[in-house]
């Protein structure tokens, strides 16, 4: 079965391996949830209902980061109720979703490990371009319990 769809850069768009398939040029190392091209993020509007759309993520430590625009609803979300659910690659075989509470990281700069992992991850992406859509934010999202693990 082919991954997911990828975007990368502009316009140009690839397929992804799934969770657990061998990385190409190896005979050993498998894709992993980290390496999958986005999480799906539900968060809850002040009405309690869902707001769920795809991000871009990295998992580090059993913490999904995850960046935005300061403007966005997620992040508006988050400032009401900070109780959040995540999905990974929900078209597999084993899917992954897992439930925490986000914390907003105003401080994009004290970050720089993490920026450097995103701009690596996604072929040189900046998380911290204001240019296009203003101030940024990190969100971090500890696993406080895994729903669906396939392991």
């Amino acid at each position: 079965m082919p991954g997911p769809r990828q975007r990368r850069g502009p316009g140009i768009v690839r397929s992804a391996p799934s969770i657990g398939e061998r990385r190409a040029g190896t005979d050993t190392e498998t894709v992993t949830i980290a390496d999958t091209p986005c999480v799906w993020l539900t968060t809850l509007r002040s009405d309690g209902s869902p707001h769920t759309t795809p991000v871009w993520f990295l998992l580090r430590q059993n913490t999904f980061w995850i960046p935005s625009a300061e403007q966005n609803r997620k992040v508006r979300n988050l400032l009401d109720d900070p109780r959040v659910s995540l999905a990974v690659d929900g078209s597999s075989r084993d899917p992954w979703v897992a439930q925490g509470f986000g914390t907003i990281h105003h401080d994009v700069g004290e970050f720089g490990d993490l920026l450097r992992l995103f701009g690596e991850k996604y072929d040189g992406w900046d998380a911290a371009d204001e240019t296009r859509e203003g101030p940024r934010v990190l969100v971090s999202v500890p696993v406080t319990r895994w729903l669906l693990r396939p392991d």
